[in-house]
Formats: structure tokens, C-alpha cells, sequence
């Protein structure tokens, strides 16, 4: 890299990394898991329209950083999904990308092997294939994009997707969300206000056009048509939850629209399932604006910290970001929403 006094100063390196068309031909999707992502797709915006009227639970773990673990966890929620799911759409909640306040580990996409090496194309490699192999097994994805280049290698696996509350007032994301062929949940501002997440929503479902990358890697202008298919996340705020029902009157009066409910919980693992059973129980009453809730939920229940040694974790089942539920607890949780809706 030629370095000159008023360019690329700072910049240490770079790097040139596999294009989204090579690594989709390397890992292809069959034509069975293809038709398995579109019916995911197709299942969720009927709840967003209420075409469908089973309540949407996104639940999985806070981050995926352990291929394995993500697997043990995929075949006890395919076959709960199963029994459910005349009551419940269930997606897998599977995050490669975790934004940060200052520093920290960013993801399995950034940095896979968990030492800060950042080898990000054996991320994408792996966030590919852990798509492809969960698709095979008959259960629906969803994530979070934060990074507008990473669609374009693994979007196309992808059944729903979140725009965070970081990333919320960012142009950038909504333009993305507008290209997106998924339907997409807008996550209120660390705030807790609705309205930041609305402006994005608006701004998502109409054409835009901006600058990216095409699937051969080359810098382009994309041009959209709109993402018609967002809807609002409520995950709480610095002010505390606001799952509760006069939290959610005052967002579908500001939304005037179906409203997804997360089931935050102050960042207390412990309190995940009084949360969940407030905006089940919402449903239950018969608020049709309330189409969905979000578990944060691992194999183990809690935490466990990454101190630069991957050697040293327990096993992949305890996330290595913020706690989650236990699987009993996330059974139980699901099996009890189940008897309730019906």
C-alpha cells in the first residue's frame, strides 16, 4: 500500500478479501434450502400483515461464537419449534455481528477464533456455512445486520433481520434495510423512543439510492424499491423496559401500524421471562399489535468472559456476550406462550 502525507495516514494495511460472488459459489445454497428461506420469509410477513395469526418468538443466543454449540442448540429448538408451531413461528436468533460501545469482541465474522487476529474472511466462511447447515435442518434464521457489506455474503440465507438501537439514526443502515429481501425490525434508540426507529422505517420503505458494493466486489451505485415489510422493535432503554401495555398503546399510537414487541429486560437475563410473559400475555388479551417477542437464550444459562485466552472458556452453550436464559427456562417459556395463545 503507497502510503502519501494526505492519504492513508493511519491505515496499517490492506487487504484484498474474497468477493460475495466467489464465496457464494464456494458455498452454494441448494435448491431446497432456498425454498426453505423464502417460506420462512413469506411466514413472517404474513404475521406482519396478519395474514398469519400465530405470535413470531425470535429467540437464540446473544451472539453466536461456537459453531458446535449452535448446532446442539438448532436441534432442540427444531424439534420444539415443531410442536409449537401451530401457535408459534419460531426463528433462530443467530447475531455474527455485535456492536460495541467502546471496544470488545465485534463478532464471529470479525474475529472467529476469538484472539484478535481478525481473520474476517475465515468469519465469513464460517458464518456462511453455519447458515447453510442450520437452513438444512429445517429452521428459520434471523440476525442483525451491522456492517452494509456483509449482506451481500450471507443475506440470502437470512429468513428476518434487525437494524439495532445503535445504528437506528444511521442513513447508511436505513438505505441498506430498504434494499434488504427480508422483512426487517427496527429497534427503538438506546433511549428508549419509538420515534427514531419510525423515522427509520419510513425511510427504509422507500426507494433510495446510495453507494455499495454488487456481488463482484466493485464499488456501485444501488439503487432500491423500498423495503415494505418493517416493523418496530421495542427493546427498552436507559429509562427502563418498555414492554408493558401503556409502553405499547404510546408506541402504536405513534406507529399507527402493528407494532413487534422485544422482550427487554433492563440487560437482566433474570428478568427475560417476566418480560415475555407481560407481552404474551398482551397477546393473549387480544392486542394484534403485538406480533412478536425476542429471548436472548443459550444452551447455559448466564455469561462467561473472553479475557484474550479461548482455551480457558467452558463450553460454547455459555455466551461470551450478554447473559442469556437457560434452555429449560427457554422451554418452558415457549411451552407455557404456546397454552396461553391457544
Amino acid at each position: 500500500m503507497l502510503k502519501t502525507p494526505t492519504r492513508d495516514v493511519r491505515v496499517r494495511s490492506t487487504e484484498p478479501l474474497i468477493t460475495p460472488a466467489e464465496l457464494i459459489a464456494e458455498l452454494p445454497m441448494t435448491s431446497e434450502v432456498e425454498q426453505h428461506v423464502l417460506g420462512g420469509r413469506d411466514q413472517v410477513e404474513r404475521v406482519i400483515e396478519g395474514a398469519d395469526s400465530r405470535l413470531m418468538v425470535i429467540v437464540g443466543p446473544c451472539s453466536i461464537h461456537d459453531s458446535r454449540a449452535a448446532f446442539e442448540y438448532d436441534g432442540r429448538l427444531k424439534d420444539l419449534a415443531g410442536k409449537l408451531s401451530d401457535k408459534l413461528l419460531v426463528v433462530m436468533r443467530v447475531y455474527f455481528e455485535k456492536p460495541r460501545t467502546t471496544v470488545g469482541w465485534k463478532g464471529l465474522i470479525y474475529d472467529p477464533d476469538l484472539d484478535d487476529t481478525f481473520d474476517i474472511l475465515t468469519g465469513l466462511r464460517r458464518a456462511r456455512r453455519l447458515l447453510l447447515d442450520l437452513a438444512e435442518m429445517d429452521v428459520y434464521v434471523g440476525t442483525e445486520f451491522l456492517d452494509p457489506i456483509v449482506p451481500q455474503y450471507i443475506a440470502g440465507l437470512v429468513s428476518w433481520a434487525a437494524i439495532g438501537a445503535r445504528t437506528i439514526e444511521s442513513q447508511i443502515h436505513r438505505q441498506m434495510a430498504s434494499g434488504l429481501s427480508m422483512p426487517i425490525g427496527f429497534k427503538n434508540a438506546t433511549d428508549g423512543s419509538p420515534q427514531t426507529a419510525i423515522d427509520a422505517m419510513i425511510s427504509a420503505r422507500l426507494p433510495q439510492d446510495f453507494l455499495g458494493i454488487d456481488r463482484d466486489g466493485r464499488s456501485s451505485i444501488v439503487r432500491t424499491g423500498g423495503n415494505p415489510y418493517c416493523h418496530l422493535a421495542l427493546k427498552g432503554g436507559k429509562h427502563g423496559p418498555n414492554y408493558g401495555r401503556d409502553a405499547v398503546a404510546e408506541a402504536n399510537a405513534w406507529l399507527r401500524a402493528r407494532a413487534r414487541s422485544h422482550a427487554n429486560s433492563g440487560k437482566d437475563h433474570t428478568r427475560q421471562g417476566a418480560a415475555f410473559r407481560d407481552v404474551v400475555g398482551q397477546r393473549a388479551a387480544g392486542n394484534g399489535n403485538v406480533i412478536g417477542c425476542m429471548l436472548e437464550s443459550n444452551l447455559m444459562v448466564g455469561s462467561q468472559k473472553l479475557n484474550g485466552d479461548a482455551s480457558k472458556l467452558m463450553y460454547g452453550g455459555v455466551s461470551i456476550t450478554d447473559a442469556c436464559i437457560g434452555w429449560p427456562e427457554t422451554e418452558q417459556l415457549l411451552t407455557w406462550a404456546h397454552d396461553q395463545l391457544g
